[in-house]
């Protein structure tokens, strides 16, 4: 069973002052309200007969405002003609459709960043005042939005309440079984509006409109390297410190990166072959693989450079062209030295 809870009551808490008084305190877990009705629904989530609960996927909610609007996804009542999300209020649809125009009309009068959502920008505002109201009661670790409280609060208990419909993952998150679930269907709603590639979380696409720009503000400090992504620059720095924090649950071999991780699990440890060929019949659990593998009958160069009108037969000859021709990416030799245990991509070119 799905449980999404507590969601009214974390929207209004962000909106609010959080200066005001809290007399309505849950003799469960204590946490504490300022009006009486936001504890009453909180109280639900202490009990589970006392969940509302959708009848079509078993999601549980806490009040039947949250089940009415999720009712609304479900019926396809407010959908973006974008691309074709379902929401659950005309209200959730307006502010969805300011991610595809870009709109953002509420401007912080600090640094002038803008936001597409008025509570974005209040949480915004309290990195300048350096508010950090909410407090685990675990480990006083304090935290600006009551969102992050809950969510922080999973890692002392260890609860994954959000479940993959499709396979057997857990989550703490319910963003992340959606971004997850986003891995089965394909779904890519957030798009570059300069190239129209399509990515599953808006995060990567805003990363990614750097590359058009030439922006890359992110510079190694072991060499002279610049990064568009604060994550690129993250996974070259262990080219430097021969870092392999990702171990596989089942056999202990380690990864410098998450997805080099995931790869392995799939090739090795999962019986699962989703990918089919239709010239052979061979199966595969990577798409990379798949996709690799299908050249071998058609020919075809699927991997297309996102710089210019080149394409390739192989991921890793792409690779190599961004590398060489665009300065995307990097070598796993920085200054003629490799890491203990790090084999380079790609051979230094000859001088």
């Amino acid at each position: 069973m799905l449980c999404v809870a507590g969601d009214s009551s974390d929207v209004s808490e962000q909106t609010r002052d959080y200066h005001k008084p809290r007399p309505h305190v849950c003799t469960v877990c204590e946490k504490s309200f300022i009006e009486k009705y936001d504890l009453k629904d909180h109280l639900r989530l202490h009990s589970v007969g006392g969940l509302l609960t959708c009848s079509q996927c078993g999601k549980c909610f806490t009040s039947s405002t949250l089940l009415s609007q999720h009712s609304n996804v479900h019926s396809g009542k407010y959908k973006c003609v974008e691309c074709g999300r379902n929401c659950g209020s005309n209200w959730a649809l307006t502010r969805h459709k300011r991610i595809h125009s870009g709109n953002k009309q509420f401007e912080c009068n600090v640094c002038d960043k803008r936001f597409i959502r008025s509570d974005e920008l209040v949480r915004h505002s309290r990195i300048h005042r350096g508010e950090k109201p909410y407090k685990c009661h675990v480990c006083d670790k304090v935290f600006r939005e009551s969102g992050a409280l809950n969510k922080h609060v999973r890692v002392h208990t260890g609860e994954k309440p959000y479940k993959c419909h499709m396979c057997d993952k857990a989550f703490s998150w319910s963003g992340t079984l959606n971004k997850h679930v986003r891995v089965h269907t394909g779904e890519k709603p957030y798009k570059c509006h300069q190239c129209n590639e399509a990515f599953r979380e808006s995060g990567h696409v805003n990363d990614h409109t750097r590359v058009h720009a030439g922006e890359k503000s992110y510079k190694c400090q072991e060499c002279d390297k610049a990064f568009s992504q604060s994550g690129t620059l993250n996974k070259h720095m262990r080219v430097h410190t021969g870092m392999k924090p990702y171990k596989c649950p089942f056999c202990d071999t380690t990864f410098s990166r998450r997805d080099s991780l995931e790869t392995h699990r799939l090739r090795i440890h999962s019986t699962i072959r989703p990918y089919h060929c239709p010239h052979c019949g061979k199966r595969f659990a990577v798409k990379k693989d798949f996709k690799g593998h299908l050249h071998c009958h058609t020919g075809a160069e699927l991997y297309s450079c996102s710089h210019c009108s080149r394409s390739f037969k192989t991921h890793r000859q792409r690779k190599r062209h961004l590398l060489e021709s665009h300065n995307e990416g990097t070598r796993f030799t920085c200054h003629g030295q490799i890491p203990v245990g790090v084999m380079p991509l790609f051979s230094p070119p000859q001088v």
